[in-house]
Formats: C-alpha cells, structure tokens, sequence
C-alpha cells in the first residue's frame, strides 16, 4: 500500500476523463497520484464518472469508490475542487452552482494563474459536433472506443507480465487513423476560437484523451489528457508554470500492483481506504 503522505505541492490540479465505472478506468494510477500531491485548487474537467456505462451495466470496484472519498476528503480539509460536468456525466449539469459535499458544480470556469494568465475551463463536448448533432453515433463511438480499451487493458496486463511498462495500445491505434487526427485539430482549433471569442488568454480542457499543450494562433491550448490511455494532469506550481504529468510513466507498474488487490469487491458508499 502506498503513503498518503504528499510529496508533490502544487497551486492547481486538473485531471479529466476518469471514467470511472468502467473497466479501463487506471483508478488505481489516480488513486496513486492523488495520494502524492496536495493542491490548493482541483479542478475536475468531465467525465468524471461514466454515466453512459453504468446505464447499461454496473462496475464499481473498490478502487473507484475510493477515488470518490479521496476527492471529498480533500474538499474537506480545505481544497477547492470545482467539478465541471461533461457529456458522459451531462446530468450533473442540472446542478451548476450547488455544492455537494464541498465540491463545487459548474458549467465552465475562468482559471487565473499565479501569474495572472486566464484560462477557460470547459469539458469540450460543446466543441465536438458528433455529440452535438449525431448522439446515436456518438454511442456507437463510445462502444467501439470501450471495446479498444479492454484490448488496451488486456495487452499490458500481458506487458506488467514481461516486465515491461505501461504503453497506450487504443492511444497508438487512434494516432495512426487520418480522420481521428482530423477530427482533433478541428476540435482544438473550436475550442481555442472560444477562448479568443472570451477573452482568456488559453483554453484547459478534456473529452478527446490526448493530452497536450500548444500555442494556436496566440491563444495557450492545454487538453489534460485521461485516465483511461495517457493517464496525465495538468498541474500549475506555485509560481504559474503550468505542466503535463504523465504519471504512468513516472512510476512502476510494481508499486501500482501492489495497490491493486483491493479493487475486486464492488462497493458504493463504503468508508474508503484512501
């Protein structure tokens, strides 16, 4: 079992498309990066929790459950974390502006860095005109997309096997497709356009798991990645830096196992071992 005793301070945190309730969640990666840092600010950009899937099935491991204390846990002891909904958790969006348990629900937010930088903080979904205009194929995605994801699952469990490391098999699969690669640069060009429209100097957002960040025509795009493939944060140190973490690669696959002999028992509402 890992430490819960932070080694990593940071500003602001943003982390994104969790999915939990789905079986390529990494919760048990989250839960290790949770652990490791504390934040003054966490901001937690959609889809979160996975309401498309557990509609259809329910999958809650231990593990997911504890990600869900450890987050109201650092509401509790001061951190501000502001929870904007995305589409696979789209009904938190009837409660922007309600308070659950400390945790604050919006449609967006205006992030202002340590060094006086503003950003948008939105999910995306509103930039992606599959969800928007043709939902039934945006299902139809989903499956495809879940079903590469417990291949992904699958092929490194094989890999910890071998001794090798995390590797992204549905990360690779989706940057070998052309109209994938089309389908990104649109999105982050409309998103980017919307933070100009704003007034913001950049743009943090989630919903196409690919983390990066990059200049577009003057406006700072940043997308934090998932925890599904890349499993990456934004973070912002104490002076404004602003950094994407891979966290997978930046710790062992054995350490992660050995937290891993707690996610068996599907539990919702138990007292968390985070």
């Amino acid at each position: 079992m890992t430490s819960d005793v932070p080694t990593h301070s940071f500003r602001s945190v943003f982390i994104s498309d969790v999915h939990l309730g789905t079986r390529g969640c990494q919760a048990e990666l989250l839960l290790d990066f949770i652990r490791s840092m504390e934040c003054e600010q966490l901001y937690l950009i959609g889809d979160i929790i996975d309401g498309w899937k557990l509609k259809g099935g329910w999958h809650w491991p231990q593990a997911h459950n504890d990600v869900v204390q450890k987050v109201l846990r650092m509401a509790r002891k001061g951190t501000a974390v502001i929870y904007v909904p995305g589409n696979h958790d789209e009904v938190a969006r009837d409660y922007c502006g309600v308070h659950f348990g400390g945790v604050v629900i919006a449609r967006d937010a205006i992030h202002t860095t340590a060094d006086g930088r503003t950003f948008l903080v939105t999910h995306g979904d509103e930039f992606d005109g599959v969800v928007q205009h043709a939902k039934w194929l945006a299902f139809l995605g989903d499956w495809s997309y879940r079903t590469i994801l417990m291949l992904n699952t699958l092929f490194n469990h094989a890999r910890r096997k071998m001794g090798f490391g995390y590797w992204s098999l549905s990360a690779f699969l989706k940057g070998k497709v052309k109209n994938a690669l089309q389908f990104i640069e649109n999105f982050e060009g409309a998103v980017a356009d919307e933070a100009r429209r704003r007034g913001v100097d950049g743009v943090i957002c989630g919903h196409i798991h690919k983390a990066e960040m990059r200049d577009i025509d003057g406006i700072t795009y940043i997308n934090d990645g998932d925890w599904v493939e890349s499993c990456t944060a934004l973070v912002e140190h104490m002076d404004g830096r602003l950094e994407l973490l891979e966290w997978a690669k930046m710790r062992s696959w054995s350490m992660i196992e050995r937290t891993s002999d707690r996610t068996t028992r599907p539990v919702l509402g138990d007292r968390a071992t985070a």
